[in-house]
């Protein structure tokens, strides 16, 4: 939707620039009528600094400060998705595989675009789109923008994310990929279960749904409540059992991408086009674990300790993916592009764990053992429409508009878990996990789950440009609007198996809940007055949630004298939010709190403007500088009071409703160098201003794992400096360094936020004993560093990269009663990526991930808290261009 500011302004050296994107060597051929005459044209130059040169010119042509990543910077890397593929960018860290964190921020903090619309979220526990769900093999370019521009969403605040996707081809491609990896962490027999039709598609055959007459139920709104206990039996007996562990070997990854696209000239005037590129991916991930939940501290000891010392788990994800563009342009002047995006990815995640409990510990000769299911189907639909018009009897006026329609869904049936416990016999120490256990003998000896998520977006935007020449100034006006409408709908049901219910506790003996739970089992269950099956939905379990935002901007950008650039203006948005939480037996609104009722209503409109001033100090070297005033405001669910599990940490998290926006004052300062043959170094700092941030804190807890709650600090600020540059190595001497390169960022920085204690309990209604009331902001790194080494041979046969990233410890959860702040810890990832180019059509990629093995962890107290084994990855693909 957003047309690159003064395209008027354009410098034919840039044009040339960006046209020297070639391979190593290439060959050209003339002939004429007369004679044959055989011209030979080699143009010399690395794959990725080619690339990097035009990536360049775009990021110098801003008026903002920005970073962009191409698509072949992105295969130099062999990022397989858009997550991947940013942190590799300047001052951003990834989390949890799924979220970007843009200098520190939280992806609360964050948004992102596809193709510069606003496009809704799978994830039930975020606005923001996870952004593994994007493969790189659609992705043409990434571009952060770091300080705001009107132009943008006022719901900025570490940096917006734009995914562009591949658009129309200028000549005929198609081309065939696929590839092989395996995973050092899945060399012997993994972890598996026997049930849920876990097969290559990705999708639940049915079995873990719940059963049509327990769906009924819910459906008619009659639950599953006081029930007899003959009848709680025979819905029990339609539940999918089939949860017994057993040991498989592990399938190698595989991964098949096709892509075809092509245009046609149908006279001077019409030109037609076509993109069409799918994937399909499949891996599996083994890992062991350690867990510690709900310590108690008393001087300096640790005590009453919960924890998992030996868990095992297997995690499978399937991935679809299609893209599908039409474009039609007329004279040059008017184009119209057509995109179908459809992303489906599935996973599938078993976790067998051992450990203790206060009440069930080692010492009284008593162990457990849970089991854990997380099945997960997440899909994205999007269908846009954009238009590009120039009009040269205007001055060339430019018009763009973009309308984007999405949906997008969350299917979680049959997530499982069930608890059993080891009792030493012999009290010799030693737990026999298969003669001496049985299922735990309690109202929640193991729990059903299903859960669905429907998120609807549409968003239409326009923007009108209009240039103009004033002397010495060139100038350029720019209007738009941007509109968005949101709807979610969330739906969760739960039951929990009652084996206080069983009149028989004998049965109970076993490991595997699928043998205990039997079909000839049930059919001669003697019972108790207690039914089985117990309902454990709750008020707030659904909710519905809506979102309309209507903006309308003006932005003016003037040069003088090709020395100054000044770029300005101001956005109007007027946001409204309402997010209801329903009680899922009378499908009624759950406002039974009269404050709750008020605050779960949000309206806020206001004026945002942003300024930025550029200096050119040579014709390759420029100083910037930028000042914006933009907003955060919560999430769906950070105002519902509805409790949630956090896939990042499994710790539950409660929303407050009355959660404020937080106002934030962004500003930059950056100085950039744009030498010969595309080296560069950029240098800049940056500053943010914030009122009330929006923050977690834990409340303490009573049995099992932390409560977290939503909050507002007082105030909050971030600060730091980016570097960033790319060199050649040539200057060092001849032979090998001209094939050499560097690349890297590294951003040092630092946050603080001031609490106050009384204000959080006020806000929670959960007393809250803060061990730090000033502190860094959750999620931030205080550096954050990527390296590359790149070699390129003089054939253009050959390519490789060594790739490092590493940020520093960052907040997860904070720190309450004495206990200090839990960290995650630093994750040194080392990649190495070499291509082999053994013909014009051919490329043979080898990529390996993780070469220094390392583990992710979290520590608080200097005691680790959890920590998971990461296996080093080994992949060969081959491409094929026909």
């Amino acid at each position: 939707m957003n047309r690159p500011a003064n395209r008027f302004l354009l410098k034919p050296i840039s044009l040339a620039v960006a046209a020297s994107i070639v391979l190593p060597t290439s060959m050209a051929f003339a002939q004429s009528n007369e004679e044959e005459v055989i011209e030979e044209v080699v143009a010399t130059g690395t794959r990725l600094k080619g690339t990097a040169t035009a990536v360049m010119e775009e990021r110098k042509n801003q008026a903002f400060v920005a970073d962009i990543m191409g698509a072949e910077q992105i295969a130099r890397t062999g990022d397989s998705d858009a997550a991947g593929a940013l942190r590799r960018v300047t001052g951003l860290t990834l989390v949890d595989g799924r979220f970007i964190y843009v200098r520190g921020l939280g992806e609360r903090y964050s948004s992102t675009q596809l193709n510069g619309a606003i496009v809704p979220s799978p994830d039930p526990t975020r606005n923001v789109i996870p952004l593994d769900l994007f493969p790189s093999s659609i992705i043409e370019s990434l571009a952060v923008q770091k300080s705001y521009s009107p132009s943008m969403p006022a719901a900025f605040g570490g940096g917006n994310v734009n995914i562009r996707l591949k658009s129309i081809p200028t000549q005929r491609v198609f081309n065939v990929s696929a590839a092989l990896g395996i995973d050092t962490e899945n060399s012997g027999d993994v972890l598996d279960y026997a049930g849920g039709g876990r097969d290559w598609t990705g999708e639940d055959d049915g079995t873990r749904a719940a059963s049509a007459a327990i769906q009924e139920r819910w459906d008619s709104k009659n639950f599953l409540d006081d029930l007899e206990p003959e009848e709680a039996l025979e819905l029990f007996k339609g539940v999918n059992r089939e949860y017994g562990l057993e040991r498989t070997s592990a399938d190698p990854d595989m991964r098949v991408n096709v892509t075809y696209g092509d245009s046609y000239d149908y006279d001077d005037d019409w030109r037609f086009g076509f993109l069409v590129t799918s994937r399909y991916s499949a891996q599996t991930r083994s890992s062991e674990e350690y867990e510690l939940q709900d310590p108690d501290l008393v001087g300096d000891d640790i005590i009453n300790v919960r924890f998992f010392d030996d868990i095992q788990g297997t995690e499978q994800t399937v991935t679809w993916s299609s893209l599908l563009t039409l474009g039609v342009d007329y004279n040059r002047q008017h184009r119209i592009d057509y995109s179908l995006i459809v992303l489906n990815d599935t996973r599938d995640e078993i976790r067998e764990m051992f450990g203790n409990t206060e009440n069930l510990n080692q010492a009284e000769g008593l162990r457990i053992r849970d089991i854990d299911v997380q099945y997960e189907e997440r899909s994205l639909y999007t269908n846009q429409i954009k238009g590009q018009h120039t009009i040269p009897e205007l001055n060339f006026m430019g018009i763009d508009w973009t309308y984007s329609l999405g949906r997008s869904v969350r299917h979680a049936p049959g997530n499982f878990n069930a608890r059993f416990v080891m009792e030493d016999v012999n009290q010799d120490g030693i737990f026999d996990d298969e003669n001496e256990i049985f299922l735990s003998d309690a109202q929640t000896a193991a729990r059903y789950t299903f859960q669905d998520l429907h998120d609807r977006l549409e968003n239409f935007g326009y923007n009108v440009t209009y240039p103009m020449s004033l002397g010495k100034w060139e100038t350029e006006y720019k209007v738009g609007a941007s509109f968005v409408t949101k709807t979610r709908n969330a739906e969760n049901r739960r039951f929990d198996i009652n084996t206080l219910g069983v009149e028989d506790r004998s049965i109970l003996d076993g490991n595997d809940f699928s043998e205990i739970f039997s079909d000839s089992v049930l059919d001669t269950l003697s019972l108790s007055s207690r039914p089985i099956i117990r309902d454990t939905t709750i008020a707030g379990d659904d909710y519905v949630a809506g979102q309309k935002i209507d903006a309308y901007y003006l932005e003016a950008d003037f040069f003088y004298d090709n020395k100054w650039r000044f770029t300005g203006g101001v956005r109007w948005e007027d946001f409204r939010q309402v997010v209801a939480p329903l009680d899922p037996r009378t499908n009624q609104f759950d406002l039974s709190d009269e404050a709750d009722r008020s605050q779960l209503a949000f309206q806020e409109d206001g004026f945002y403007p942003a300024l930025a001033v550029t200096y050119f100090l040579e014709d390759d070297m420029q100083l910037r500088a930028s000042i914006g005033q933009t907003v955060v405001r919560p999430d769906l669910r950070e105002v519902s009071s509805a409790t949630y599990l956090d896939p990042l940490t499994n710790f539950p998290i409660a929303g407050t409703p009355g959660v404020s926006t937080t106002d934030i004052i962004n500003y930059d300062l950056r100085w950039e160098w744009y030498r010969e043959a595309g080296n560069n170094v950029s240098v800049g700092l940056f500053y943010k201003d914030m009122e009330a941030p929006i923050e977690s804190v834990q409340s303490p807890a009573q049995d099992g794992p932390p409560l977290i709650r939503i909050a507002n600090a007082e105030s909050g600020e971030v600060y730091g400096v980016e570097v960033e540059f790319l060199q050649d190595l040539a200057f060092i001497g001849d032979g090998i360094w001209d094939n050499l390169f560097t690349t890297g960022n590294i951003t040092v920085s630092d946050s603080e936020i001031v609490l106050d204690r009384q204000n959080i309990v006020e806000q929670t209604g959960v007393s809250a004993a803060i061990t730090n009331v000033e502190r860094r902001m959750t999620g931030h790194s205080q550096y954050v560093l990527n390296m590359q080494l790149g070699y390129d041979s003089d054939n253009g046969e050959h390519s490789a990269s060594l790739v490092y990233n590493v940020f520093g410890e960052r907040i997860l959860i904070a720190g309450i009663d004495g206990f200090d702040d839990n960290f995650e810890q630093p994750f040194h990832s080392l990649d190495m990526v070499y291509k082999y180019y053994p013909d014009f059509n051919s490329t043979v990629t080898l990529r390996v991930q993780n070469i220094l093995g390392e583990d992710r962890e979290i520590e608080f107290n200097d005691t680790l808290l959890r920590s998971e084994t990461r296996g080093t990855g080994i992949r060969l693909s081959f491409k094929y261009d026909f």
